[in-house]
């Protein structure tokens, strides 16, 4: 039976794992229990819209790494076009199932509100993970630890030789190996909300954002896989595992199955930047208006009968422009998105309520704008080939990438002796402050205190685990002393990630 109500809950847990004082009684408490849910929803949406997490796209990239024009979209940006294309989406399906008189039916009645909100404020959170320099960000992060990072491993615990090692030491050791060697922005996004934010959001907007079921040290599922699609990439750490199982609990998710939101907070994503990206292109004068219209009736060419559909929407957008005395990009792109919008929201609302029984499942394992072989998805499909050549293989923006590459790479460079120092070194640092060695200690104090804290209490907790033995307990003192260090260089903002490694090379 469909039932959004036991979807859409709304438990909250405040201060989850410990008692909190309360600023005005100076009592203890142990949380509070929200029963309304729109009161719920509207407090996820205050404490997510007041986030450092989200404050800080707007100095993070979208396709121009350092960009200086406010014309040109940052992450925060993009974010905002997202959630309103979530918005449009969610309340076009609550209209349609409204008109249809299916609204009970489907248990939505009294929910519209949550249902809209929470899709949303899902796509207003959904880039939060994404470190600087976007994915060559994440490519940097992953070459780095696996090229140095477990090295360092090896050297802070003094292990030779992995074929010594008791043979589950073996295997604990190749999964945080493999775990900390995946970072992935849809992975960090569940750290930050849960472990390093504490935002104490539903478990049911926690979930909107939950985009893959696989963890990080999971291997990929093959193409035939009934799961191939929602276990594409990594969707959370074996740091938040154990919340992600009481995510499914709640929700009464199976593993690896989505949130029904997501589907919509993924659609608004696709939709956004199709154009977007080619937008800023434009404006940043990589390709001309009329060379960007040119390629794309060339692009829809090869998908010959469905390409028609962004044919004809292009060229109508161009001679509504050409007409225009000023502001012919401007005419275009308005005109062209608006349509574009439009269409496929219309599309994807009615994908998801034709398949909503696997998406209400979360089973429905494909996008809801992709691989579907329509019009509307061989027009994004246009859009993001074009992009792709025209905008994202431009030398300009290579350079920019292989730059923050670069920087990336020079930090973790910079802070390796935080991850070599030993497990006696590096537990006497935190705990008294002390180091053997000036360098590990001078770097552990420019690492941020939320960070830090949220490190000791994670390590905390692990030593009141008794029946952890000792090689044990260092294995996952140290892949936590990993994740603290990718948590700061992750969380960095394009201009201060630029900045901290000038500072630290003395190239400034």
């Amino acid at each position: 039976m469909i039932d959004y109500k036991k979807k859409i809950t709304c438990l909250r847990k405040y201060m989850r794992g410990g008692e909190y004082t309360d600023e005005c009684t100076g009592k203890n408490s142990q949380g509070t229990v929200f029963d309304d849910i729109d009161e719920c929803t509207e407090s996820n949406r205050g404490r997510i819209i007041n986030s450092p997490a989200v404050r800080r796209l707007q100095q993070k990239t979208q396709v121009f790494p350092l960009e200086i024009n406010a014309a040109v979209r940052s992450r925060l940006t993009h974010s905002l076009e997202v959630q309103q294309n979530a918005r449009y989406l969610a309340r076009t399906i609550i209209k349609d199932l409204k008109e249809k008189k299916k609204l009970k039916k489907y248990g939505l009645e009294g929910l519209e509100h949550a249902f809209v909100s929470t899709a949303e404020m899902a796509s207003l959170m959904h880039d939060i993970g994404n470190p600087p320099f976007g994915h060559f960000g994440e490519l940097a992060i992953n070459d780095w630890m696996t090229a140095k990072g477990i090295k360092c491993l090896n050297t802070s615990l003094n292990i030779q030789d992995d074929s010594l090692l008791p043979k589950d030491m073996q295997i604990l050791k190749d999964k945080l190996e493999r775990d900390i060697c995946n970072f992935e922005g849809n992975a960090q996004a569940i750290r930050m909300v849960h472990t390093l934010q504490g935002l104490n959001l539903t478990y049911s907007q926690i979930a909107s954002i939950l985009k893959y079921g696989r963890a990080a040290y999971e291997e990929k599922p093959s193409k035939n896989d009934a799961q191939s699609y929602l276990k594409k990439k990594p969707g959370y750490y074996f740091s938040e595992e154990e919340f992600v199982k009481e995510l499914h609990s709640e929700l009464n998710m199976e593993d690896g199955c989505r949130f029904p939101l997501t589907y919509i907070m993924e659609a608004a994503d696709d939709i956004s930047y199709g154009i977007a990206d080619l937008e800023d292109g434009v404006d940043k004068g990589l390709i001309s208006l009329k060379k960007l219209y040119e390629t794309i009736k060339n692009e829809a060419d090869k998908y010959g009968e469905n390409g028609e559909y962004v044919k004809c929407r292009a060229q109508k957008a161009y001679d509504y422009a050409k007409e225009k005395q000023y502001l012919k990009v401007n005419s275009f792109v308005v005109m062209f998105r608006t349509n574009l919008v439009n269409d496929l929201v219309k599309y994807a609302a009615k994908k998801f309520i034709k398949n909503h029984k696997a998406i209400y499942e979360g089973t429905y394992n494909q996008a809801l704008l992709e691989n579907n072989n329509s019009k509307y998805d061989v027009a994004l499909e246009v859009l993001k080939n074009v992009a792709f050549k025209h905008v994202f293989e431009h030398p300009e923006v290579e350079t920019l990438e292989l730059k923050g590459h670069s920087a990336l790479k020079g930090i973790f460079d910079t802070y390796m002796p935080i991850l070599e120092a030993s497990h006696k070194e590096f537990e006497k640092l935190v705990n008294e402050g002390r180091a053997d060695s000036p360098i590990v200690k001078r770097l552990y104090k420019r690492l941020p205190n939320k960070h830090v804290a949220a490190y000791v209490k994670i390590i905390d907790s692990l030593k009141e685990k008794k029946e952890l033995e000792e090689l044990e307990y260092k294995l996952y003192e140290w892949y936590y002393r990993a994740r603290l260090l990718i948590d700061f260089i992750s969380g960095m903002t394009d201009e201060f990630a630029l900045k901290e490694y000038q500072t630290l090379s003395a190239l400034n």
